[in-house]
């Protein structure tokens, strides 16, 4: 009985190749040689001893190496009891996690075998319980005990980054050393075991304009001044290696895009040194001129452009504007032109970035100028009179024939062409009036009467002789003058009626006239009794003028 109680099981842990890669030859001597490990007795030995404490049995691990692919199964450890004299009547038994399917026993000899290949980064330990029990009865002859069997990590993973492309961008001419992206990558491998996870970076593409931080993966630019304009984009290829990078580590690799972002670097240029343009003088204010660009490599608001107008003999008579999406400076009329007063202008425009770097305002100035000559083209133009419209007057009464006065026009152009007046006869149906072709003298046609019709409105017509399609009309009004030429005449046939016995000096009627004729030439009248009733004593006559 005291034999049986001081009696244990004991887990050997078999080391199975934990610092050499030759694994299958070490399971198979493990297999031939099976040490039984007695307690106390053979602590120090291979392996190691398991102690016991007065609440049980405390188990060490078991390791087993992953991935192992040899052709037996590799032996794992040995169970043994030290009240096991060999004579087959006690029966080991194996159950939890994996048993019988991963991990097997021999219940005879206590041998742990996986018969299963083992993926650490699958799963990392399995937890067993071992029990020794009487082969005949199946009696327990000592308490179950637990165990773990711990995979042990190899170096089978390679790194791998979260994204297989990385897309970055940083301004250009950056300072060296100035951080661009970090890129990051993970092992699959145990990273408390060995170096299988540590892992190191390093640029395989991508020199000498980038350079990457061996222990962080930040991408770091190397090369100062790099240029936008000379090279937007750049191709970088980044590799992670386990191992802390030695030989014989694994590696993967990501892609990195890294784009050059705009900064105002660059002054605006014209082309050329003079724009020549030109525009008629019938052109009316507001109307294109012409346009000049001044070329900006940067791009966005760094490249944006406003033009101005800062000297010249034209800038009263031009003004510039800018077309934003054309990045144009757009000349434009501001008042008439006069091709005969003047023939041609000349400005001085200047082209100006509307946003400036402070950084870069060495590179300046940020603008240029150019000379823009522009001509004015003669236009055909129709006749002008030399008033807006005129006013004449002529005598009622008059003779047909007399002179009611005259009209002028000439060709602004410089061909100075011949006149033609005419009127226009939807303006004069009853056709009183008439126009000398050459000279533009109105006379009368027939004779006027003032009292039928006071002021005559009337169009003349003037067009150029040998450019009949140009033609210029103005207003003409005249004023017909009264002469006396009506007699007063009484508002009414008059009938009064007195009654006999009237007071003298009654009045008993008024009467009134009327004059066709003007104020001037009518009223006020006279009035006075015929001379045969002058003398009459009945009546009077009282004159109110």
């Amino acid at each position: 009985p005291k034999m049986k109680e001081d009696s244990c099981l004991h887990a050997a842990l078999l080391c199975l190749g934990m610092l050499c890669y030759s694994h299958a030859l070490t399971a198979e001597k493990l297999n031939h040689t099976r040490p039984s490990l007695h307690g106390h007795r053979e602590k120090g030995k291979e392996g190691q001893v398991l102690h016991r404490s007065k609440r049980g049995w405390v188990w060490n691990q078991f390791f087993v190496i992953e991935e192992y692919t040899g052709p037996d199964p590799v032996l794992v450890g040995r169970l043994h009891s030290d009240i096991d004299s060999g004579d087959g009547n006690i029966k080991y038994i194996l159950s939890g996690e994996g048993a019988g399917i991963i991990f097997v026993i021999d219940d005879k000899s206590g041998n742990i075998h996986a018969t299963k290949t083992l993926d650490r980064e699958e799963r990392a330990q399995y937890t067993l319980t071992a029990q020794a029990v009487d082969r005949n009865t199946n009696r327990p002859l000592e308490p179950p005990s637990e165990f773990i069997v711990k995979v042990q990590d190899i170096n089978d993973n390679p790194p791998e980054f979260l994204h297989e492309n990385y897309h970055a961008n940083v301004p250009e001419r950056s300072n060296v050393g100035t951080s661009v992206i970090q890129v990051t990558a993970s092992d699959a491998d145990d990273p408390t075991y060995g170096n299988s996870a540590k892992l190191v970076y390093s640029i395989l593409e991508g020199q000498p304009y980038f350079s990457v931080e061996a222990q962080t993966g930040i991408i770091r630019t190397a090369l100062p001044n790099m240029d936008r304009e000379a090279k937007e984009e750049y191709h970088v290829v980044i590799q992670a290696k386990d191992m802390g990078g030695h030989m014989g580590g694994l590696s993967g690799t990501t892609k990195v895009t890294i784009t050059l972002t705009d900064v105002n670097d660059n002054p605006p240029k014209f082309p050329q040194s003079v724009y020549q343009m030109s525009v008629s003088e019938a052109a009316v204010p507001g109307e294109e001129v012409g346009r000049v660009k001044a070329k900006d490599p940067d791009i966005g608001e760094n490249g944006l452009v406003a033009y101005s107008i800062i000297d010249g003999d034209g800038m009263d008579m031009f003004e510039i504007t800018t077309d934003y999406e054309t990045q144009e400076g757009v000349v434009k009329l501001k008042k008439l032109l006069d091709y005969e007063t003047k023939k041609s202008y000349s400005l001085k425009v200047e082209a100006a970035n509307v946003h400036i770097d402070p950084k870069f305002i060495s590179n300046g100035p940020f603008k240029d100028t150019v000379t823009v000559k522009i001509a004015v083209e003669d236009a055909d133009e129709p006749p002008v009179f030399l008033k807006p419209g005129y006013v004449f007057e002529v005598q009622e009464n008059a003779a047909s024939g007399t002179v009611v006065g005259k009209v002028h026009a000439k060709d602004p152009d410089a061909a100075n062409s011949a006149i033609r007046y005419s009127i226009d006869r939807h303006t004069d149906l009853e056709r009183y009036f008439s126009i000398n072709a050459e000279d533009g003298n109105i006379k009368t046609i027939k004779t006027l009467d003032r009292e039928e019709m006071a002021w005559h409105n009337i169009s003349v017509f003037a067009v150029e002789v040998y450019k009949q399609h140009q033609e210029a009309k103005v207003p003409v009004a005249i004023k017909v003058i009264d002469v006396n030429d009506n007699a007063p005449k009484f508002a009414a046939a008059y009938e009064a009626f007195v009654c006999e016995n009237a007071r003298s000096n009654q009045q008993f009627i008024t009467i009134s006239a009327d004059d066709k004729d003007d104020s001037a030439n009518g009223p006020r009248f006279i009035f006075s009794l015929p001379p045969e009733i002058i003398h009459n004593p009945n009546f009077t006559l009282r004159d109110n003028r």
